[in-house]
């Protein structure tokens, strides 16, 4: 069954070449399309906005260093303190105009209950940005 054949010999083998005329067609003419549309995308409106000068507003937010070792107990920037003491410090940061940021140091042994615990205190009182300090992998030789 040959296609397009003008013989009288009817060959039974499978066509053996691809036509990509079509395929070629149809990628001009999306090329054409592309670049047509193109420069469309990039215009933008021409706005005069108005000039005035001010002082950037950056401040310097606080971090604070939260430690709790494989015991569960806890260290404010290097200083022992209990769960209530913890409480008070965060309610204290979280009154602050800009909260601290608090970074958690857990020892890898440490109950993930505490964690959690450390993390729902930290929200309930308005600190909000917590950072996880890790130790990176150990280089292989």
């Amino acid at each position: 069954m040959a296609f397009g054949s003008f013989h009288g010999q009817r060959g039974s083998a499978p066509m053996a070449e691809i036509n990509v005329i079509p395929l070629v067609d149809i990628m001009l003419v999306l090329l054409v399309i592309f670049i047509i549309t193109a420069p469309l995308l990039t215009n933008a409106v021409k706005i005069d906005l108005p000039r005035a000068s001010s002082n950037a507003n950056i401040g310097k937010v606080d971090k604070v260093q939260l430690s709790i070792d494989a015991d569960g107990q806890l260290y404010w920037n290097g200083e022992k303190l209990d769960r209530a003491q913890l409480q008070q410090r965060l309610q204290a940061a979280g009154a602050q105009p800009q909260p601290p940021e608090l970074h958690l140091h857990a020892d890898r042994n440490t109950r993930y209950e505490i964690i959690a615990e450390v993390m729902s205190d930290a929200a309930q009182r308005g600190v909000a940005k917590l950072g996880f300090v890790t130790d990176p992998p150990a280089a292989a030789p």
